[in-house]
């Protein structure tokens, strides 16, 4: 086990929230099998590394290609699918709550996510962390998701911070290329098993195992 020790040189903190904070794969792999089943296919293992850490229109542009369909209309059937699934409860990982209180009002925290803010917003009200972070910047949002490193940029500006003194948490290798970019220095923690090496190539500067690794001291 690596442990990461908190604050250290670090005066922010940026969180992912789809398979970082929160265990939503899951929701968003059975929301992506119903809408393809709905359209006569299936999903594939491809199809989930293809579209992981990535922004909802960029999946369903992979998806529209294959079926022959209208991207628009399927994007707004997904996004009511991951709703329902995101209303029902979305589980958070281990250690994310008790990392999220620890941090709280020892360094500026904030969320830097492909996920669209009203869909973040929901996820944060079903697991009670409505009011929690300074800053929620959307890639999704800002037209440009990640690995483009505006999510991130904005988020340390929004926290008041530089990139450079300010982590980052990423379980994805396009969301650890995202804030490598943006100058920060990148906690990985993989979602599944097998992930280490990928994130490890993609520019994390450490891969631990869970949020559960991280002391807050001081």
């Amino acid at each position: 086990m690596i442990t990461l020790v908190l604050p250290g040189q670090f005066r922010g903190v940026l969180f992912d929230m789809d398979g970082l904070l929160i265990d939503s794969e899951p929701l968003w792999a059975d929301a992506e099998a119903t809408l393809l089943a709905r359209h006569g296919a299936a999903l594939t293992d491809e199809d989930r590394d293809a579209t992981h850490g990535r922004a909802l229109t960029e999946s369903v542009a992979i998806y529209a290609k294959r079926l022959g369909a209208d991207p628009v209309a399927l994007e707004a059937e997904l996004l009511d699918l991951i709703r329902e699934r995101y209303e029902a409860g979305a589980p958070l990982q281990p250690g994310a709550l008790d990392l999220v209180r620890a941090l709280q009002g020892r360094l500026p925290i904030g969320i830097a996510s492909s996920t669209t803010a009203p869909l973040i917003e929901l996820v944060l009200r079903g697991v009670g962390l409505t009011g929690v972070f300074g800053t929620i910047s959307s890639g999704a949002d800002l037209g440009l998701p990640k690995p483009h490193p505006a999510a991130f940029l904005e988020g340390c500006r929004g926290l008041g911070t530089a990139p450079h003194e300010t982590v980052a948490f990423e379980d994805s290798a396009v969301g650890v290329r995202a804030a490598r970019a943006a100058g920060m220095f990148v906690v990985a923690v993989p979602e599944r098993v097998g992930l280490g090496p990928v994130l490890t190539a993609a520019g994390a500067d450490l891969v631990i195992n869970s949020l559960a690794d991280v002391v807050v001291a001081g």
